[in-house]
């Protein structure tokens, strides 16, 4: 076991090198671009750290593992918002965009939603369906970059605050993008290199496939917007860090659940009510602390932490 537990302490090393490259990569493409850091965290840095969860989704679905993909799906859910908003908070308090609260959150519990239902109909993750929920993440990416483009110049100067809050960016745009790419690649093959050797870990302690998924892989699988919301918090670039958080639970439901049920209907009997209520849960805290004076404070970020330790303890009895 130990081979096993250097090499998930090596893919930890690689997320965070990878993760830092994203962040400054990224916002050096939002100047260039005229998009706002917000919008970048909700499109490119969000789908990009969600790579992990899609390689491990498609290739479980493939192999007939249908609890690890929908938990991976429905745990990576809970884990971005109790785990990673609450850390990024207690690092730093995190300013809430409007455009979170009037669009972007209203979606996502609306899509989750619905996928808790399409998941709990007959226990599997329908091809139809699938193709639904794709639909989805190409029309909401659509519409987020035309929303972007009729900013005006004083809001988007809003969105993306002063100089010194900005993390350092690449000045010129092919090395920004070439900085995104290399981000993406190690953020990929840090999270394959964790999540393998994790389930190894657990198969050796005789852990089921669901518990895997919602917990080990989903954790494993999140880490590239762990390591990328820390950044970007430390940075105090918070758009980034709650944008990143929004799109990927918009992505892991949409995209991966939409791609992976394409390729294989996702049979999910190992999911049960208490999974998707904490899922849904979680999403319904988030809006009442994003509305108090639009910052998520410290103590809050703490009130999240403990939600998941609560779920936690609910699930692992099992």
């Amino acid at each position: 076991m130990l081979p096993s537990i250097l090499l998930l302490l090596l893919g930890l090393a690689i997320l965070t090198a990878g993760a830092e490259a994203l962040v400054r990569g990224a916002s050096g493409i939002a100047l260039k671009a005229g998009l706002s850091p917000l919008v970048v965290g909700l499109t490119v840095v969000a789908f990009g750290t969600s790579a992990p969860e899609l390689a491990v989704s498609v290739k479980s679905a493939l192999s007939g593992s249908g609890d690890i993909a929908a938990g991976n799906i429905i745990g990576s859910n809970i884990f971005n918002i109790a785990v990673i908003l609450g850390i990024s908070a207690l690092v730093c308090p995190l300013v809430v965009h409007l455009q979170i609260l009037r669009w972007d959150m209203p979606i996502m519990l609306g899509v989750s939603v619905l996928g808790v239902v399409f998941f709990k109909t007959g226990g599997v993750l329908e091809r139809w369906e699938a193709a639904l929920l794709f639909t989805g993440i190409v029309t909401y990416t659509t519409l987020a970059i035309r929303m972007a483009r009729k900013e005006t110049k004083a809001a988007q100067a809003a969105a993306v605050g002063d100089d010194d809050s900005l993390p350092a960016t690449p000045g010129n745009l092919p090395l920004a993008i070439l900085l995104v790419l290399a981000g993406l690649a190690m953020l990929v093959g840090g999270a394959q290199l964790l999540v393998d050797n994790a389930i190894t870990i657990a198969h050796t302690l005789k852990i089921s496939d669901a518990i895997i998924g919602l917990t080990i892989v989903a954790a494993g699988t999140s880490l590239p917007e762990l390591a990328t919301s820390l950044v970007a918090a430390l940075r105090k670039h918070t758009d980034i860090a709650i944008g990143n958080i929004v799109g990927s639970n918009l992505f892991n439901l949409l995209s991966i659940g939409g791609l992976a049920g394409l390729i294989h209907p996702i049979h999910a009997g190992g999911v049960t009510n208490l999974d998707y209520g904490f899922m849904i849960g979680t999403a319904v805290l988030l809006l009442p602390l994003m509305r108090s004076g639009f910052v998520i404070k410290r103590w809050e970020g703490g009130l999240l932490l403990a939600s998941y330790v609560a779920y936690m303890v609910c699930l692992w009895p099992k």
